[in-house]
């Protein structure tokens, strides 16, 4: 097996078009085919179902495609890493983390991390912990922050704490105070309040209707389906109250009420994760202890 014949392989499946395909990784379009053949006969198996003007994957070609895309993310990196100049002057990170942390607790970390380093780029990608952790598993991330407990655990991923962090409920300081204007609310509190709600598969939208629900009431949404920027906008408009991060709330700037939530109130686990088989990039390592010794 040839580590070009991947390639081809993996152009023909995201095209699904063997023309498309060898113009993709720049080679003809018989020497690409042949190649696949070749592929083909050393698995002992088809990988595509051809038929005029419709290319499909095999069940055997379904199940080689991510391990081809896997090897050659893991191919990528290693290159990057070899490539990598001394003393850190050179090189890339693949950061993946939520929108709230990436408002919140990145910033700082990354401002320090580009002065010490300014030679490398750094690559963010926001997403929910369940896309993240989808990504890190296919090599295109070499660290994720992600929320614990992880929607679906894989043995393959290494996770390290990185904080534990309150959550805090703002509201437009021209609207009343939830709460009937305590400093402190209870999550049973919110049942009068209508929220202003994370799309779905956004970790704080998850915990804070669990939480409500355990309160024993449904929340109700003013409007949902919002990134963090755009939930704060809304509350800053009068819409409704939301469930954030605390760091957030404190980065947010005027326009936002802030009121803490009574004992025992929400947290959650923020863990930073990479792959267990494979060690991160040296420029990952180092922002890696970094954000550990924030």
């Amino acid at each position: 097996m040839q580590f070009h014949q991947l390639q081809y392989f993996v152009a023909v499946a995201e095209t699904r078009h063997f023309t498309r395909a060898a113009d993709l990784v720049h080679v003809s379009q018989p020497s690409l085919s042949q190649q696949v053949k070749a592929l083909e006969r050393e698995l002992g198996a088809d990988l595509f179902q051809r038929a005029r003007g419709n290319i499909t994957l095999t069940d055997a070609g379904e199940a080689l495609l991510p391990l081809a895309r896997r090897i050659l993310a893991d191919a990528d990196t290693a290159r990057h890493e070899v490539q990598e100049l001394a003393q850190l002057r050179g090189g890339r990170v693949r950061l993946g983390a939520t929108p709230s942390l990436c408002t919140g607790l990145l910033p700082d970390v990354l401002r320090a991390f580009h002065d010490r380093y300014p030679g490398i780029r750094l690559l963010i990608e926001e997403g929910g912990s369940h896309d993240l952790v989808r990504e890190l598993a296919r090599g295109a991330l070499d660290l994720a922050l992600v929320v614990l407990p992880l929607p679906s655990p894989s043995p393959a991923l290494t996770t390290v704490e990185l904080l534990r962090e309150d959550l805090v409920v703002v509201s437009s300081p021209e609207e009343p105070r939830p709460g009937g204007g305590r400093r402190t609310v209870d999550i049973g509190d919110l049942e009068g309040e209508r929220l202003v709600m994370f799309r779905h598969g956004y970790d704080l939208r998850e915990l804070t209707v669990a939480a409500c629900r355990a309160a024993g009431f449904e929340p109700a949404f003013a409007v949902e389906g919002g990134e963090m920027d755009a939930v704060l906008g809304f509350v800053r408009a009068g819409l409704g109250v939301a469930v954030v991060p605390r760091m957030v709330a404190a980065r947010s700037g005027r326009g936002l009420r802030v009121t803490p939530l009574a004992r025992p109130g929400l947290h959650r686990t923020i863990a930073l994760a990479h792959r267990s088989d494979v060690a991160p990039p040296r420029a990952a390592r180092e922002l890696q202890r970094m954000l550990l010794e924030r």
